[in-house]
C-alpha cells in the first residue's frame, strides 16, 4: 500500500463514523500530513455542522502553536472532493486556499452539480497541487447512498428479509414466526440506525405490529414508511404512536397529523414503487431499508428498484408457507450471524 493509500484509508475510517448522522450529506473524512506524520484529522460528524476539512484544520490550529507554518507545507487528504459552494457551511476549497495548504489528495469527485469538479478546479486555479482518484472505488462505495440519490434521484434501496432453511418467508396465514436468532435481530437494529427510513407493507404491520425502531441498538430510529392503500390499519398499532416521523402512502388523503404524514398516490395500480421512491427523494431521504412483506419486497424486485439485498437464512423449517422472494444479483459478503447465515447481494451496476 502506498503512502497516499494509507492516509486515504484513514480518511475512509474516519468518514464511516458519520454514518446515520450526516444524511443527506455524504460521509467524508480528512487527514492532514506533514513530513510523514498526521498532524490533524476530522470527519463530517453531523448534518448542518462543520465538514471534515474544517474539523481537521481546526485540530491542527488547536494542537500546534506554529500551525500556520505547518499547514503551509502540509498535504490534506480528503475522501471526497472539497466543496466549492456556500451551503449550510462555507466552501472547504476556500478554507484550504486560505491556509495555503499546497497539496490536496482527493479520493473521488463529488457528483453533486454544485461541486462536481468545481472544488478541484478552484484549488488548481489557486496553484494548489491536486491528486485525484486514490482508493476511488472504496471512496465511491462508502458514499453509495449519496451517489445514488444525486445520480438517480431516488434513495439507495436495501432489501432485507429472513427465510427458513427450506426457503419460506412466513407461514401461509402470514402470522408472526421468528426465523432468526437474537444476534441477527440486533444486527438489523444496527442497520436501521444507519439508514434514513424503513419501509413495510400493510400486511407486515397487521401480522407483527412492528415498532420499526432501534430498541436493540444505541442509535437513532429511522423514519417509518408504510404502504396502506385504503388506510385500513388501526391507529392503535405501533406505527401510529407518534414516536418518529411516519409516512403513510395511500390513495385516500394527503394530510399531516403530528408526526404522521399521509401521502396520496394518484395511481395505485401502476408504478407504485417509482412514485414512492420519488416522494422519499423529495423528503431528502437518502436510503431506505425495505423489510417486508413478501409482496412488497417482490414489487420492488420486479421493478428492478433495489441496490443491495441482505438475506438471512435461519435453521427453522416450515414445510409450507409463503415463499421467500427470489432474487439474482452480484454476490457480496456471506457470513455467519449467530446460528443464521447472512448473504449480501448487489444489483447490477446498470440498474
Amino acid at each position: 500500500m502506498t503512502p497516499h493509500e494509507t492516509y486515504m484509508r484513514r480518511c475512509l475510517e474516519l468518514a464511516a463514523l458519520g454514518i446515520g448522522s450526516v444524511s443527506p450529506n455524504p460521509m467524508v473524512g480528512a487527514v492532514i500530513v506533514h513530513e510523514g506524520l498526521i498532524i490533524g484529522e476530522g470527519y463530517h460528524q453531523q448534518y448542518c455542522q462543520a465538514h471534515a476539512e474544517v474539523n481537521a484544520v481546526n485540530q491542527v490550529l488547536e494542537r500546534f502553536e506554529n500551525a500556520t507554518e505547518l499547514l503551509s507545507s502540509a498535504a490534506i487528504y480528503v475522501s471526497l472532493e472539497p466543496c466549492a459552494h456556500y451551503g449550510k457551511t462555507p466552501p472547504c476549497a476556500d478554507l484550504i486556499i486560505k491556509h495555503k495548504i499546497p497539496t490536496v489528495v482527493v479520493g473521488c469527485r463529488d457528483p453533486f452539480d454544485q461541486v462536481d469538479g468545481k472544488g478541484i478546479g478552484k484549488l488548481k486555479a489557486a496553484g494548489i497541487e491536486v491528486i485525484v482518484g486514490v482508493l476511488e472505488e472504496e471512496c465511491q462505495s462508502l458514499n453509495r447512498r449519496f451517489f445514488t440519490r444525486v445520480q438517480k434521484q431516488r434513495p439507495y434501496i436495501i432489501l432485507k428479509w429472513a427465510q427458513t432453511s427450506d426457503g419460506f418467508f412466513a407461514p401461509l396465514d402470514g402470522s408472526q414466526f421468528w426465523i432468526t436468532g437474537e444476534e441477527s435481530r440486533r444486527l438489523v437494529h444496527k442497520w436501521r440506525s444507519e439508514e434514513d427510513a424503513i419501509l413495510v407493507g400493510k400486511n407486515t404491520v397487521l401480522a407483527d405490529n412492528p415498532q420499526l425502531n432501534t430498541r436493540l441498538w444505541s442509535g437513532k430510529s429511522p423514519k417509518r414508511v408504510v404502504i396502506d392503500r385504503r388506510l385500513e390499519l388501526s391507529h392503535e398499532l405501533h406505527i401510529y404512536d407518534q414516536s418518529v416521523e411516519t409516512l403513510v402512502f395511500n390513495e385516500m388523503k394527503t394530510d399531516i397529523e403530528g408526526k404522521i404524514k399521509y401521502i396520496a398516490l394518484e395511481d395505485f395500480d401502476r408504478f407504485v414503487p417509482q412514485y414512492i421512491l420519488f416522494q422519499l427523494y423529495l423528503q431528502d431521504i437518502q436510503s431506505v431499508i425495505i423489510e417486508g412483506g413478501a409482496h412488497t419486497l417482490n414489487t420492488f424486485i420486479d421493478a428492478g428498484l433495489w441496490d443491495e439485498a441482505r438475506i438471512f437464512t435461519g435453521k427453522a423449517v416450515l414445510g409450507q408457507g409463503i415463499g421467500a422472494p427470489q432474487i439474482t444479483g452480484v454476490p457480496g459478503e456471506e457470513v455467519s450471524s449467530g446460528a443464521d447465515r447472512l448473504q449480501i447481494l448487489y444489483n447490477k451496476p446498470s440498474s
